[in-house]
C-alpha cells in the first residue's frame, strides 16, 4: 500500500447521480477519481442512483469525495446521511450546503449583512404577482431558480411577456423563483480553499450570460486568470467571497460567483459549495494560477477530511 492510501484509507468518488446537473457531475467524478488514484489514493467510483448510499459501509469506505452537483448532492441532503453514517466527506456540512444551494436565501442573508448583491424580488407559483410591476420597478431582470445550479431554468427578461414565459420555465424546477436586477458589466468567479481566496477569474461569453452552454459546451468563452483588476479591486472582490462563503456557513472548499457593473460596483451573485472539476472547470484554473496542479488541488479537498 502507497503512503497516501494509508493516509487516507478507502475512498469513495460520489458521483453522478439524479439531479439536473448528472452530465456534469459524472465528467467531475470522473476526472477527480482518475486524479486520486493516479497519486495513489485507495478511490472507487460511486454513483447513489445506480448504488444504496448503505453500501458505502458494506464495502468499507472511511471517507468520501463529493462530486455531485445540485440537488441530493449539494443541499445537504447526502451530507446529512454521510453525518448519520458517521463517515467524513468533503466540502460544506449539512446547514451551509443547504444554505448556499438556496438562491433565495443567500440573497436575504447578503442584504440582511451589508453585503453588495442586485436587487431583487422573489415569486412564488403559489402566490399571485405581476409581471409587469417587476418589470416597471426593475427594467431588464435575470429569473432563477432557487434551487438549481450549472444556470438550469435561468433565463433573461425585458417585458412583462417575456418574465411570464421565464418564470412557468423556472416554476417546472421550483416553486421559489429569485429575480434580480439585470447587471450589465464582467463576471467574475473567487475560489475559496480552505480559508485561502484563489486567484480571481473573469469569464468572458459572446453568449447574453455564462449560461450552461457557455459553461459546459462552448468554445467561444474566454477565462482570464488572474483577472485584469487593480491590487485593490482583486482584493476588495476576494474580501467580499470570503465573507459570503463564511456567512452562508460553507467550509472546506468553493466557489463564490460575482459581477461588476459598468460603474465598477461588485455584485454578489451565489456561493457553490460543490463546483465542478472538470479539466473546464473553474477552481482547477484558479489553483493552478496558485501553482498548485489538479492532483494537488484534490488531494488538498480530500485532506480536510482527516
Amino acid at each position: 500500500m502507497s503512503q497516501t492510501s494509508d493516509k487516507f484509507g478507502k475512498v469513495a468518488v460520489l458521483f453522478g447521480g439524479t439531479s439536473a446537473e448528472r452530465e456534469v457531475s459524472l465528467k467531475s467524478g470522473q476526472a477527480v477519481l482518475n486524479a486520486l488514484q493516479s497519486v495513489g489514493v485507495d478511490a472507487i467510483a460511486f454513483d447513489p442512483k445506480e448504488q444504496p448510499l448503505w453500501q458505502l459501509k458494506e464495502r468499507n469506505i472511511e471517507r468520501v469525495f463529493i462530486a455531485l452537483h445540485g440537488r441530493g448532492g449539494e443541499d445537504g441532503t447526502i451530507q446529512g446521511a454521510l453525518e448519520f453514517m458517521g463517515l467524513p466527506y468533503t466540502g460544506s456540512d449539512v446547514l451551509g450546503s443547504a444554505l448556499a444551494m438556496d438562491k433565495v436565501r443567500c440573497k436575504h442573508l447578503f442584504k440582511a449583512m451589508g453585503l453588495s448583491t442586485a436587487p431583487y424580488t422573489v415569486v412564488d407559483s403559489r402566490h399571485e404577482f405581476d409581471s409587469q410591476a417587476i418589470i416597471n420597478e426593475f427594467g431588464k431582470v435575470m429569473v432563477k431558480p432557487s434551487h438549481e445550479g450549472s444556470s438550469i431554468g435561468m433565463a433573461e427578461a425585458h417585458t412583462a411577456e417575456q418574465l411570464d414565459a421565464a418564470l412557468n420555465a423556472a416554476f417546472k424546477f421550483d416553486s421559489q423563483v429569485l429575480v434580480e436586477q439585470w447587471i450589465t458589466g464582467r463576471e467574475f468567479t473567487v475560489a475559496v480553499l480552505g480559508q485561502d481566496v484563489q486567484p480571481v477569474i473573469e469569464m468572458t461569453t459572446p453568449n447574453g450570460f455564462y449560461d450552461y452552454q457557455a459553461k459546459y459546451q462552448s468554445n467561444t468563452t474566454q477565462y482570464h486568470c488572474p483577472a485584469d483588476l487593480s491590487q485593490q479591486e482583486t482584493e476588495l472582490l476576494q474580501d467580499m467571497a470570503l465573507k459570503a462563503f463564511d456567512l452562508v456557513g460553507a467550509s472546506g472548499w468553493g466557489r463564490v460567483d460575482a459581477m461588476r457593473d459598468e460603474q465598477g460596483n461588485f455584485y454578489l451573485l451565489e456561493v457553490n459549495t460543490v463546483p465542478g472539476m472538470t479539466e473546464k472547470s473553474l477552481v482547477p484554473m484558479a489553483a493552478k494560477a496558485n501553482g498548485a496542479s489538479f492532483e494537488q488541488l484534490v488531494v488538498r479537498i480530500l485532506e480536510q477530511t482527516l
